[in-house]
């Protein structure tokens, strides 16, 4: 339960301005989910102690893919774990079943008040800060909607919010006195301010006008949550089960290898003609390479057809691609959308978050909700 006014605020006293915490909001009837930040309740801390490894630290460097600060929050509950991650967890556990990591929030006994308890930090920020993030992400998704011409991209080229952001923002995602001055300028800038005071009066203003009515019934809450939450559980249950049905049936079934003129020998077909948006769709080609030493046996070749991540990877390139292969950060991989193939290069922000991104086109793609059968790590590139 989020504190009153008069608790203890951020670092044991409020870092709202002092006009903004005079009075209290006019509107306490904001429902704010206590829980938002925690979408993916597991059993990930059980099974560690279980295995032995009191230390998070500790599992942690036998997981070298993972960062640690995102296997922190996974373990916390406040990002969803991957397919792959859940498997390399779970191997380093000694899991036979990487699903027993996963929980039913359904189950009777379960309660996610319990299971927060000594998990994460009591919410800290007053009460005012969370209905002013409410109001903000009302604000700014009714300016959105009244607006056609504010895009994602005029949000990022003129004020410096980038699409991942403006998600954050629009689901409340900190409380109002947490984002930082960087982000907090450019939001004043948008609406039309000089300070952080200014703005949290001007979005007083609006709701107390009932221009955020609209907006604020747009931002998910408790039941969107759960729901997220029941469904992401029951893909990643899903992907599980079938990533464990295809390695069984790879294992029973011989590999056939392509006939060359150097003798018998596996070759790759290449796959990859130009698709539009930076695209590349995956159709043969004549071409067949020999794979490198170590390749797995569901890797694909696949031809650049462009510079999409600048030139240091020439059009020509050819790509080995391979979807059983963990994608660690600073590599490249191939994300499977709707239109055709993607690479991407892929980092990784200050709070662990694992994005994508292209040059030609320009793309920024969060990669965290993305399916694991959807991504697939780039093992080698060969060059014309």
């Amino acid at each position: 339960m989020m504190p009153d006014e008069g608790g203890p605020g951020l670092r044991g006293r409020s870092s709202l301005p002092r006009r903004m915490r005079r009075a209290r909001l006019s509107c306490d009837g904001i429902p704010i989910d206590p829980f938002r930040a925690i979408p993916f309740p597991n059993a990930m801390r059980e099974c560690r102690r279980r295995a032995g490894c009191d230390s998070l630290l500790a599992l942690s460097a036998l997981l070298p893919g993972i960062p640690y600060i995102r296997l922190a929050k996974i373990e916390r509950g406040e990002v969803f774990a991957r397919a792959d991650e859940l498997r390399a967890i779970a191997q380093m556990l000694d899991l036979e079943d990487p699903a027993a990591l996963l929980i039913d929030i359904d189950e009777g006994t379960f309660s996610l008040e319990q299971w927060v308890g000594g998990r994460i930090e009591p919410a800290q920020a007053e009460r005012d800060a969370e209905e002013l993030a409410m109001l903000l992400a009302a604000a700014l998704r009714t300016r959105r909607r009244e607006e056609a011409a504010l895009t994602l991209t005029r949000l990022n080229d003129e004020y410096g919010l980038p699409a991942v952001m403006v998600s954050r923002l629009e689901n409340a995602a900190r409380p109002f006195d947490r984002w930082n001055r960087k982000t907090m300028d450019s939001l004043c800038a948008l609406f039309g301010v000089d300070s952080r005071a200014a703005l949290a009066d001007l979005l007083r203003a609006r709701f107390d006008a009932g221009m955020l009515t609209g907006g604020l019934e747009a931002i998910p809450g408790a039941q969107e949550r759960e729901a997220r939450t029941r469904e992401r559980v029951a893909a990643l249950r899903a992907e599980l089960a079938r990533a464990s049905s295809e390695a069984s049936s790879l294992r029973e079934q011989p590999r056939t290898p392509a006939q060359t003129g150097a003798g018998t020998q596996h070759m790759l077909q290449v796959m990859g003609v130009p698709a539009a948006d930076g695209l590349i769709d995956p159709f043969p080609n004549p071409q067949h390479i020999a794979p490198p030493p170590g390749t797995g046996e569901d890797a694909y070749a696949l031809r650049m057809c462009r510079a999409s991540l600048g030139p240091a990877i020439p059009g020509g390139a050819v790509l080995i691609v391979d979807p059983a292969r963990y994608t660690p950060p600073g590599g490249l991989a191939v994300l499977r959308e709707e239109g055709g193939l993607r690479v991407l290069a892929l980092v990784t922000d200050r709070e662990g978050r694992l994005f994508g991104y292209s040059s030609n086109p320009e793309h920024e793609i969060p990669l965290d909700p993305v399916s694991a059968s959807d991504l697939a790590m780039v093992t080698a590139v060969l060059f014309p």
